[in-house]
């Protein structure tokens, strides 16, 4: 092992300057996947442990993204399905690890990040939501980098409580129904999402080896490129990240043409 380290250290410095001198990402979206199955194979006696190391492993994130000047990023927390078909025990342990989180590393004095939260508030402990809302407003004024947060999100859900957000603005200024059908545009819609003012994705990444979107920035990601790595989260390296850099700088993106 010690042998391979000073390779893996100069390997690891080209990959940054090649990466630097290419295309790089204005927005970032994460997928954290695979926290419970590292746990397993570690051998921990509590899955749940991973969501703590994963979680953690955000500000390793943030760490490489503010080094490249990429200024938004959005990270995949929880999800609305997580909150109803996870265990009670495990959801509590997850709700608990995001407010401790939260108050020690991104709402900390040094730290730089603006935080900004996508989701349903209502749905998650009252505890929790306080933590995230207060994490907001700590923040705001912060000049830095982005970080959203998306907890006891769904992108499906996302759409859904847009268009109703948008029906209701419409209707209160005296539209009919026949008004608001014939003028709705994407972007009357995209104003209303829980990540309104926030660019779209360039690219996603999804950690663990699976291959699908999980309802995750569903409109959001229209047109983003998507990385796939087999690492499960607490054990994604900046090597892994940066390769999926090398990847998205060696893409031709269409936007659907």
């Amino acid at each position: 092992m010690r042998i391979s380290d000073p390779l893996h250290t100069l390997y690891v410095r080209r990959l940054r300057r090649q990466v630097a001198a290419g295309r790089l990402p204005e927005h970032v979206g994460l997928v954290m996947d695979g926290n419970r199955r590292w746990a397993r194979r570690k051998g921990m006696s509590n899955p749940s442990v991973g969501h703590q190391y994963g979680a953690e492993h955000v500000e390793d994130l943030l760490a490489w993204c503010d080094t490249l000047a990429i200024r938004h990023v959005t990270v995949f927390v929880c999800s609305t399905e997580n909150l109803r078909r996870r265990d009670a025990a495990e959801v509590a342990f997850l709700m608990h690890t995001i407010e401790r989180v939260v108050a020690t590393h991104l709402t900390r004095p040094a730290a730089e990040w603006r935080v900004h939260v996508a989701g349903a508030l209502d749905i998650l402990p009252a505890r929790t939501a306080h933590a995230l809302t207060q994490a907001v407003a700590a923040t705001r004024d912060r000049t830095g980098a982005h970080v959203t947060l998306a907890v006891g999100y769904g992108g499906r859900q996302e759409v859904v409580d847009a268009i109703r957000e948008l029906l209701y603005e419409r209707a209160g200024a005296g539209h009919s129904v026949e008004d608001i059908a014939a003028g709705l545009t994407a972007d009357d819609i995209t104003r209303h999402l829980y990540t309104a003012g926030q660019p779209e994705p360039d690219l996603v990444i999804r950690t663990s080896g699976e291959q699908r979107m999980s309802n995750f920035l569903l409109w959001q990601s229209a047109y983003s490129e998507l990385y796939f790595c087999e690492p499960y989260w607490p054990a994604f390296r900046e090597v892994d990240f940066l390769r999926a850099l090398r990847s998205y700088a060696g893409r031709l993106r269409r936007y659907g043409a």
